[in-house]
């Protein structure tokens, strides 16, 4: 009966509030070639920024659907943006989400993304162009590899205070950003969550809440030491700590002058005696106090703030990064207010790609090793053939023999390539697409 009672207040209530609708404000996956040149805007600040060029890269698990943008010059700028409808996260979840690829095996350069508003002039787009957030991996040598969380507020760009590690190896990676408007925030890598909470705690965005009491002090007779000497054990007796004692079978010289040479002394030896310095025994102290910690109060200038994050007219999604050595390829990208379906939408794209991608760069990697172990003993003979010569050594009919083999050898060694791609199925390209 109760129950029956609270239906008409749920079905209320559901009036007031109808569950939010989703809304995708961008979904790219780059499949429809060169489409991509006619929504995505190369900006002119500089006429030295870096061309982007849409390919599969070098291994992948289907060449159409795998292609993205990828970095095509090494040690540049890079400025590409995107324009969307204008979109505000003031009563709506803000989900950001991409997959990056570092085939190249990057060593310093960015792979985030940057949300500006759509104030931006976006051929005029640059390093110092203001946005709102900048989210995703960030590499610069060995052990500094992390996902960079940066905010907008109040003037301000606040970097989070969290350590999220990023995926650094050659692999494709989803790459998740979740923010709610009631000011809570959720980061996932290949749809699992590296990190989540409140942004006032992770982002110094606010004064600390709690600051300490600037006229607590600490009492003068507070005792903090865990341990003290016993102030009751003494030294016995018999401890010799001289580590040096008078030769006592030194003798003065005879023809020692104390009015030339000064007062004799006879010359130190090893004390065979000595013990050490010897030291009182360590006994927990009796008047401990523990350490003493000192009292907070409210800080008189916090002051919450329920907008934190509110950004009004996202409307761009731009790449503005720098790489040394170029490789890395962008896909996927989606902003929207639903996270299930970001979810969804990764394990449909990343997801199911993901295992055969692995196996395919693991059998190009090992082609590679063979090429290049290939590369090194044939470089090995001709080092050594030139030797030959300087030495002016005669072949004969052994020379013969290894010219005819010379000419056998690219036959077996497509044959020996074209049984290694049978064996495997492996359909890897060598080279990036054009």
């Amino acid at each position: 009966m109760k129950g029956l009672l609270l239906l008409p207040l749920l079905l209320a209530a559901c009036k007031l509030w109808p569950p939010v609708q989703r809304q995708v404000c961008l979904w790219e996956e780059f499949e429809d070639g060169d489409g991509w040149k006619n929504r995505w805007v190369e900006s002119k600040h500089s006429p030295d920024y870096g061309k982007f060029q849409l390919t599969a890269g070098k291994f992948y698990a289907d060449k159409e659907k795998a292609k993205g943008l990828q970095t095509s010059e090494v040690a540049k700028l890079y400025a590409l943006s995107t324009r969307f409808k204008p979109f505000s996260n003031e009563n709506e979840s803000l989900v950001v989400q991409l997959s990056v690829k570092h085939e190249q095996g990057i060593d310093c350069g960015g792979g985030y993304v940057k949300l500006f508003p759509d104030t931006l002039n976006q051929e005029d787009m640059h390093s110092e162009s203001e946005y709102y957030i900048m989210f995703g991996p960030d590499i610069c040598g060995f052990g500094n590899n992390k996902v960079q969380v940066i905010l907008h507020y109040q003037g301000k760009y606040h970097g989070n205070n969290k350590t999220i590690e990023c995926r650094i190896n050659k692999d494709t990676h989803l790459y998740t950003l979740v923010i709610r408007p009631n000011a809570t925030y959720e980061v996932k890598i290949v749809n699992q969550q590296m990190a989540a909470g409140d942004l006032e705690d992770d982002w110094d965005f606010l004064p600390p809440k709690k600051i300490k009491d600037p006229y607590a002090q600490k009492p003068r007779k507070w005792d903090e030491h865990l341990q003290i000497e016993d102030p009751e054990d003494e030294k016995p007796e018999d401890w010799d700590d001289f580590e040096y004692i008078p030769d006592p079978e030194a003798k003065k010289p005879d023809d020692w002058n104390e009015a030339m040479d000064g007062k004799w002394e006879e010359p130190l030896i090893p004390n065979p005696k000595y013990k050490g310095q010897w030291k009182p025994r360590i006994i927990d102290n009796p008047n401990y106090q523990g350490e003493w910690i000192h009292p907070e109060i409210d800080n008189p200038k916090y002051k919450p703030d329920p907008t934190i994050c509110h950004d009004y007219n996202i409307s761009v999604l731009g790449l503005d990064l720098w790489q040394v050595k170029s490789g890395s390829i962008f896909d996927n990208f989606l902003i929207t207010n639903d996270k299930e379906f970001a979810e969804e939408v990764g394990n449909k794209t990343w997801g199911i790609r993901k295992d055969l991608e692995k196996q395919w760069r693991e059998l190009y990697e090992e082609m590679e090793k063979r090429k290049q172990e290939e590369e090194a003993e044939k470089k090995k003979e001709m080092e050594e053939e030139g030797e030959d010569e300087i030495w002016g050594i005669e072949a004969g009919s052994e020379e013969d023999t290894a010219e005819e083999l010379g000419n056998d050898r690219p036959m077996k060694e497509d044959d020996a390539e074209r049984a290694f791609l049978a064996k495997h199925d492996c359909r890897v390209d060598q080279k990036n697409e054009p």
